[in-house]
């Protein structure tokens, strides 16, 4: 990887293999190695600032969690599920040089069609569109900021 993006997320340390071939980073989700690709650099990232400042629980995280489609299979980048089983979180992550256009967020929202989570995230790691799904009308409304996670995990 020719050089690793500063993110709009706090610093975080990562074990990092940067004179394999190709480079890889770890996984501690996973607990593995996986090819450090821009997204995937964007993905750690952001499972990092879920843990460790929006209070979710690291093992229950998800990542390439599948999703059936109109009969095709499909991945969610990453899940979060509250204590009670549900899903609150379904987030897309893309490269940092993906802008985040309608068709990032029109995947995100297909599948939470299917997910049911109350919170949409995408991200290109530089920039993050969250939305609130209003369980009535089905519409997603932005949101300032992140979500708070905490409240999906307390007893």
């Amino acid at each position: 990887m020719e050089r690793l993006f500063q993110l709009n997320f706090p610093r975080y340390v990562f074990r990092l293999r940067v004179d394999a071939a190709p480079p890889q980073i770890w996984d501690g989700v996973r607990k593995r190695w996986l090819v450090l690709t821009p997204e995937e650099w964007v993905r750690q990232h952001l499972i990092r600032f879920l843990v460790e400042e929006k209070g979710a629980f690291a093992a229950c995280v998800s990542q390439e969690r599948p999703v059936e489609l109109a009969g095709t299979r499909q991945r969610a980048d990453v899940t979060v599920t509250g204590r009670d089983g549900r899903i609150c979180l379904v987030a897309e992550c893309k490269a940092p040089h993906v802008p985040l256009d309608e068709r990032v967020l029109a995947q995100a929202e297909r599948y939470n069609s299917v997910l049911e989570a109350p919170f949409i995230l995408v991200t290109n790691g530089l920039r993050h569109v969250c939305c609130r799904r209003d369980a009535e009308s089905g519409r997603y409304c932005p949101t300032a900021e992140f979500p708070d996670l905490s409240p999906f995990f307390r007893v």
